[in-house]
């Protein structure tokens, strides 16, 4: 034993130091797997051989790890530990540390040595033991284990409910468990020897689980002196009239846990603390080795086992199955409790994909219960158990976990597919825990109402439970104050029976004030309630506010609100500017930055409610003149301190992005100094040598430059030019990407410019510049995919605007080859589909330049032909939709170049029709429609400009394939408007009268001698028509 015990100590953390002795250590006749093994028959021995492998297996950060084929020998030793039965000699305290040993060495193999579950044998073995070992000494619990457990087959979904049969439970993927139910709640603990016993072994890789503090349930005064005294709740807080204690839990049972001091020893009464703790600990382990499992393996493959620890609602009459919640509800230890919310939490976290296939039903009269239902079901029981452990729990580390536990599940169930109910019931609940005393569960109450208010926004329920005034949950009285001001209303909200109030910034007429955004004004502005309690305001200047992280918290919950439900924020527009101004004028930086944040999302609702889309009605949205008064008091505060505060560039950077979210019309009538102040603030940042204020500032100028009130203005485009271009030749490809985002914003502008009736800007802006924007675009078109989509698009946007007097010039001649080269490769290189798509509209928009020579130039072919390849071959249709829409647009037929060039063109265009719903891509088939409806547009487009030496390619095109041509422009002519921005006309009487357009020209071209297409084109039109209009009526 000795020696053991010194071999364990010498091989601590020096696994790699050991190569040489490995094998004599673990090899197939090794001296530590002769001991560990099953036969050995000292038991202390074996106990201190399964030691000295945890110890072998735990590692140093930065050295090499155990080999591949010896880490996989102690994996199989402690699995092998872990699924043996307890032996006879062997006493219950050696067996709980040498299971504790197997866990701690399988924890260090999946942390330390990155070890991967690839096998689904293997994986599900180690769950099986897991979940065996979680419930280890659980009083009154008694569960038997397959050995391996299997996962569910997951149904493939694409967002909508399967309808897949699906068992809820099998014997696979379910244990076997005692036929014993148990109570939905969870007992009342006093354990006087427990936290002592467990303050010392604190849980590896759970740093955020602290000891927790002795601290006693209600009722422990009365039994002081026995030890785990466990009795059923006195009152009905958290249980329902269904809740079953079960034979499990009833009062027999509960007596051979733990009776009264009389039935032990001293002695007896503390080997039974004793034995409990060392159980505890064992359950423990088991979660934090399970919770190195989830973050070593993937989630799809975690979640083909949720059924395994995840509850789902029982059937009528049948036991609850045994689960994480078990252990939440059930376990005598906080520590315990709160480890396993926290494998719950990361179950849940990420697991928003996996959840959005929930869906309610009422119909229950199916032979089977849809995949869908079963998941629904699952989030149902979450919700239901975790808010039975949230009344019943008193510890604040673990209510601090459970209450972080509902956060992670809110923010990934699918609630605009269940039945409403859900959010109400976990919001009414938390309301009391915002007072709580612990300032971690105020914090993490906070962090759930803020992931109520940011999940699936704006969710009617949820609209409701904000107009509900303060009085609802914040207290036990149903009683209502009198409405106070809001100052008034934090200082003496304390004493009140109820926190009832409105908002003194509210409009006359408007709904009722939203409590939640009072209460985070009150959290971030007010003093601690201790400390203006009993005292006159006046002595508020000197006194603490609510610590940080509940400050920090409730900024975020009023970014949420005002990003969710900015209707609700808007009443309150110009308190909340003042909180910004007080947050941003704090030293604390990360007070200031949420302030920033906050700024940010306010700018951005009010920048939404006035654009061209919304739905808000003008009388509903916040009037211009209050948003100038608004901005007028950020840039009159601390926002530009802010911006210029170069010792925290992440702020720089978030009041950039702040900045940039002002509105248009509010910006074109701040007072002219403030106009002036933002421009050159962010053409001054522009030069910062921080990446992230650089990428901001970047930003930033590409949506001023979208401005009405600055898009004219040349001296302030051209100077954006210059900061933009500089931005695009930095290091960091993110301050490339948005420095290119831009820049294509900035030549949108110019072509606004071009296309109004004064022609002075075209006129005023430097050719020299233009021709600086064009190679610095052609560069940026080689960079990496999120540079390249937006410096195609600048590149056709720049080519769209060269004027007659700037393209006959010899300098700009090489640069336009460049420039169309540049396309011509991006439209055929295997990029992005977003890269291919601007691409191709971008050669659109350099078809529309009339000044260029398209048709004659040489690179006329080499654009048709990459466009004439795409719209064949692409995978994407989106792409194909683009490159067919660029075909259409040159309005005269010199423009296509020769008659075979012309010929090329029409028939990629009918193949490309043929091979409309080629695809193996099911997302591609939605598209297909509006394929069609702009390869006929292209189509009937190259018949209105056809000439006499083109009709004989159309006509042998309409010979080989006239009926499938046919069909596809009767869809055409029928079809009615589509969601697509090609500038297809949307109207059947527009496309009628496109192919009477074609049919008008082609009778008017001059057939060749002797040939008979000319007749043959036209019948085939006039039949078309006919056809039409016949069936029209």
């Amino acid at each position: 034993m000795e020696i053991l015990q010194a071999l364990a100590a010498l091989v601590y953390c020096n696994g790699s130091k050991c190569q040489k002795y490995l094998p004599d250590l673990l090899g197939k006749t090794g001296l530590l797997m002769k001991l560990s093994d099953l036969a050995q028959s000292d038991p202390e021995v074996r106990r201190a051989a399964v030691h000295c492998l945890a110890n072998l297996c735990l590692s140093v950060p930065g050295q090499p790890y155990l080999e591949e084929p010896y880490q996989n020998i102690c994996f199989q030793a402690f699995l092998t530990t872990l699924q043996s039965p307890k032996s006879s000699d062997m006493d219950d305290i050696t067996f709980c540390m040498l299971l504790q040993n197997a866990l701690r060495g399988i924890q260090s193999l999946l942390n330390g040595g990155k070890m991967k579950l690839k096998q689904t044998e293997e994986l599900g073995a180690l769950l099986a033991v897991l979940k065996k070992s979680m419930f280890h000494g659980l009083p009154g619990l008694n569960i038997e284990m397959p050995s391996v457990l299997y996962p569910t087959p997951l149904p493939q979904y694409d967002g909508r409910p399967p309808v897949k049969p699906q068992q809820s439970e099998s014997s696979a993927s379910r244990p076997t468990v005692n036929k014993k139910k148990k109570s939905k709640v969870k007992p009342k603990k006093t354990q006087q020897g427990e936290d002592e016993e467990e303050s010392g072994g604190e849980m590896e890789a759970a740093p955020v689980i602290s000891t927790c503090r002795g601290n006693l349930r209600e009722g422990s005064t009365r039994h002081t002196s026995s030890v785990g005294v466990q009795g059923l709740p006195l009152d009905g807080s958290g249980a329902t009239g269904k809740d079953r204690v079960s034979s499990a839990f009833s009062s027999s049972s509960w007596k051979r846990v733990s009776s009264s001091e009389s039935d032990y020893s001293d002695a007896e009464g503390g080997m039974q603390s004793k034995m409990r703790s060392y159980q505890a600990k064992v359950r423990q382990g088991a979660l934090a080795c399970f919770l190195s499992t989830i973050k070593s393996i993937e989630k799809k493959v975690l979640y083909g086992y949720w059924s395994a620890f995840v509850p789902d609602t029982p059937e009528l009459g049948s036991p609850q199955s045994v689960s994480l919640m078990t252990l939440t509800l059930k376990d005598p230890s906080p520590k315990t409790r709160a480890c396993a919310l926290q494998v719950l939490s990361a179950i849940l976290d990420g697991s928003k994909q996996f959840l959005s296939v929930a869906e309610d039903t009422s119909d229950h009269r199916r032979a089977f219960t849809p995949f869908s239902v079963m998941i629904a079901s699952s989030i149902r029981e979450l919700h239901r158990c975790l808010l039975l452990a949230l009344a019943a729990e008193s510890s604040s580390q673990t209510l601090t976990q459970i209450i972080k536990c509902l956060a992670n599940l809110v923010s990934n169930a699918p609630y605009n597919r269940l039945k409403l109910s859900l959010l109400t019931k976990v919001w009414t609940q938390i309301k009391p825990y915002i007072r709580h005393k612990d300032v971690n569960v105020r914090v993490s109450s906070l962090t759930l109402l803020g992931a109520i208010v940011s999940t699936h926004a704006p969710l009617p329920e949820v609209q409701l439970l904000l107009q509900q005034p303060c009085s609802s949950g914040l207290s036990h009285s149903s009683s209502a104050t009198p409405h106070l001001s809001p100052s008034d209303w934090w200082k003496k909200a304390p004493a009140g029976p109820s926190l009832e109030e409105a908002s003194v910034s509210s409009p006359q007429g408007s709904s009722e004030p939203c409590w939640l955004i009072r209460l985070c004004i009150s959290t971030i502005v007010l003093p601690k309630e201790d400390s203006c309690s009993g005292s006159d305001a006046g002595s508020a200047a000197g006194s603490t506010y609510e610590p940080s992280p509940m400050r920090l918290e409730a900024l975020q919950v009023l970014a949420h609100l005002a990003r969710g439900y900015f209707s609700m924020a808007q009443v309150y527009l110009m308190e909340l500017g003042e909180v910004i101004c007080k947050c941003m004028g704090e030293a604390d930086p990360s007070i200031q930055l949420h302030g920033a944040k906050l700024l940010e999302e306010l700018g951005t609702g009010l920048t939404q409610q006035y654009k061209p889309d919304s739905t808000i009605a003008p009388d509903q949205r916040v009037p211009v003149f209050l948003v100038v008064m608004f901005w007028t008091m950020m840039l009159n505060g601390p926002l530009p301190r802010a911006l210029q505060n170069s010792e925290h560039p992440t702020l720089q950077a978030s009041a950039c992005d702040a900045l940039s979210s002002i509105l248009p019309e509010a910006f074109s009538s701040l007072p002219n100094d403030r106009q002036i102040l933002c421009i050159t603030m962010l053409l001054g940042l522009n030069d910062s040598k921080n990446r992230l204020v650089k990428a901001a500032t970047s930003r930033a100028l590409g949506v001023y430059v979208l401005f009405p009130c600055l898009r004219q203005d040349v001296i302030f485009v051209a100077d954006t030019a210059n900061a933009i271009l500089m931005s695009l030749q930095d290091k960091s490809l993110n301050v490339r990407a948005k420095a290119a985002w831009s820049l294509g914003n900035l030549t949108d502008t110019l072509i606004v410019n071009m296309e109004t009736s004064d022609p002075s800007f075209q006129e005023e802006f430097s050719g020299l510049l233009l021709l600086k924007m064009l190679r610095s675009a052609i560069e940026a078109s080689k960079d990496k995919d999120k540079v390249k989509s937006n410096a195609v698009r600048a590149l056709g946007n720049l080519l769209h605007f060269l004027q007659p007097s700037h393209i006959e010039k010899p300098r700009f001649a090489e640069i336009i080859e460049e420039s169309i080269q540049a396309l011509i490769s991006t439209v055929l290189i295997e990029a992005a589909m977003k890269v291919r798509w601007n691409a191709c509209y971008a050669m659109g928009n350099v078809f529309k330049n009339p000044a260029l020579p398209l048709g004659i130039a040489p690179w006329t072919s080499q654009a048709y032909n990459a466009l004439t390849s795409v719209v064949t071959s692409c995978k994407n249709f989106k792409v194909r939709i683009r490159s067919a829409t660029a075909l259409s647009i040159p309005n005269k037929r010199e423009q296509y170049g020769s008659v075979d060039q012309y010929a090329q063109i029409w028939d990629a265009l009918v193949t490309a029709l043929q091979k409309s719903e080629d695809t193996t891509d099911f997302l591609e088939f939605k598209y297909c429609a509006s394929l069609r409806t702009q390869i006929c547009q292209a189509l009937i487009h190259l018949l209105s400009l056809a000439s006499a030496s083109d009709l004989p390619c159309i006509n042998r095109t309409l010979t080989l394939n006239g009926d499938m041509i046919q069909s596809y422009i009767l869809q055409f002519l029928k079809s009615g408007a589509e969601e697509d921005d090609t500038g297809a006309p949307r109207s059947p009487q527009e496309r009628d009268q496109m192919v009477t357009m074609a049919l008008k020209h082609l009778n008017s071209v001059q057939a060749l001698a002797g040939d008979t297409a000319k007749r043959a084109v036209v019948g085939f039109l006039e039949d078309t028509l006919a056809i039409y209009f016949d069936s029209s009526g």
